[in-house]
């Protein structure tokens, strides 16, 4: 061994040696929710992580709040595990690596896998969990249709590659059991699955259930409803970072997030807890900046690249659509889906209200027949739903009016077509099964 050699390996086991430099500061104050940190203001930004050590590991918070004084902590583990004079230290942005065997697996809100089956292989890109959406000049356009084999869809509301529907319903309506039946669609290469503030028990009901035959190339990104705000705020961004590494790659992604509205929640908790001031029904001002920024990101990519359809679930608090939240989604979305709860009473299940749903991309996917023949049925179903009553009291003889007749004879059979369940077979043509029942 020569002198420069052994000098190397000299300078080599030195470095190794000299302890890791942290920038850090002591915890002056903890709240239930949250803990502040001094000395650190100048050295992090809002969404950096900050660690304390624990006897279980490093347990990480996230930056809300900065200010000459210190900065505020909302940690991603539900409770406060920090007391007054420990010192915190900077943990840098949070990202993802992606891989290609991540397909089949289920992570967490921070990409820590939950299945039992290992650590996760890491890609060699770098992924943002808050992402920019693509320029809207260099996206591609969307007019690619899309089957989802559930009949009501594929009529009333149909869908394209790359486009952006809400499904909004109250709870209890069968909002999570049509998503589970959107799940089993073939046309996509990869999807990507949030369940956001779900119950524990629904996550290996449906894994185990209607997305089994999907596993293989299914990634799903799971945050219980007994998890922090944080975990839950940040589970759409994981799963829309996941679908964004494969929508570069230039595959069709399906991303399915369950629900939107626990996202706006935990936003909102976490906003209350930073300062801001509630300005309609509790929620912040940021929450309606948050939403339209995690919505966009969703959608056709640049010219060249893959897409990502995304479906959204609304829960619509007591059942009023015109929940700040809602109107929100709404306006940003290329469509809502509306399921009723008077539709479920009546156990018609998908329950959608075809009047009250539209899609802003069906001129893509329709014929012009096809156009004509659903605005035709469209008016039979508003004629029937407008003389339910009128019909109930007997005020109506039949005879009297050509078009209420025929509406009365075929909007029965149009609901009958409609029905669709789990356990039913997927529908290969829509129009075609439409049009054998209603020769019956």
């Amino acid at each position: 061994m020569n002198m420069l050699e052994r000098l190397e390996e000299v300078v080599l086991s030195g470095i190794q040696a000299v302890p890791r430099i942290r920038i850090g500061g002591p915890i002056r104050e903890v709240a239930p929710t949250y803990y502040r940190v001094a000395g650190v203001s100048p050295f992090v930004r809002l969404g950096d992580r900050l660690g304390i050590e624990g006897k279980s590991g490093v347990k990480a918070g996230e930056v809300v709040k900065i200010d000459d004084a210190g900065v505020t902590i909302k940690p991603f583990d539900g409770r406060v595990d920090a007391s007054v004079g420990t010192y915190a230290y900077r943990l840098g942005g949070m990202s993802l690596r992606p891989h290609l065997s991540w397909k089949g697996r289920v992570i967490n809100a921070l990409g820590d896998p939950i299945d039992g089956g290992g650590p996760l292989l890491s890609g060699d890109c770098v992924m943002p969990i808050d992402a920019e959406p693509p320029p809207a000049m260099i996206r591609s356009r969307v007019n690619k249709p899309l089957k989802t084999s559930v009949r009501a869809i594929d009529l009333f509301t149909p869908i394209c590659a790359g486009q952006r529907i809400g499904i909004f319903a109250g709870s209890g309506v069968g909002k999570s059991t049509l998503l589970s039946m959107l799940a089993r669609c073939s046309g996509f290469d990869t999807i990507v699955i949030a369940l956001v503030g779900e119950r524990g028990r629904e996550v290996r009901e449906f894994l185990e259930g209607p997305i089994l035959s999907n596993r293989q190339r299914s990634i799903t990104v799971v945050s219980t409803g007994d998890e922090s705000p944080m975990m839950r705020r940040h589970a759409p961004k994981t799963a829309l970072c996941i679908a964004e590494y494969f929508r570069d790659r230039g595959e069709s992604v399906l991303l399915i997030v369950d629900s939107v509205t626990r996202f706006a929640h935990a936003a909102r908790d976490v906003a209350l807890a930073a300062g801001e001031p509630a300005v309609a029904r509790g929620y912040t001002p940021s929450v309606f900046s948050d939403l339209p920024r995690l919505l966009e990101r969703a959608g056709p990519g640049m010219e060249g690249k893959g897409t990502i359809t995304g479906i959204f679930s609304v829960l619509v608090d007591g059942d009023d659509h015109n929940d700040p939240i809602a109107d929100s989604i709404r306006g940003t979305l290329d469509g809502h889906i509306v399921l009723d709860r008077a539709i479920a009473d009546q156990g018609r299940y998908p329950a959608i209200n075809v009047l009250g749903s539209i899609s802003r991309l069906a001129e893509h996917v329709w014929t012009s027949e096809q156009k004509e023949l659903l605005r035709k049925l469209r008016t039979l179903i508003a004629r029937f739903e407008d003389t339910r009553d009128l019909r109930l009291m007997g005020g109506y003889q039949a005879g009297s009016d050509s078009e209420l007749d025929q509406a009365i004879a075929l909007v029965p059979k149009i609901y009958e077509a409609l029905r669709q369940d789990p356990s039913s077979a997927p529908s290969s043509d829509a129009f075609m099964e439409l049009a054998q029942i209603l020769r019956q």
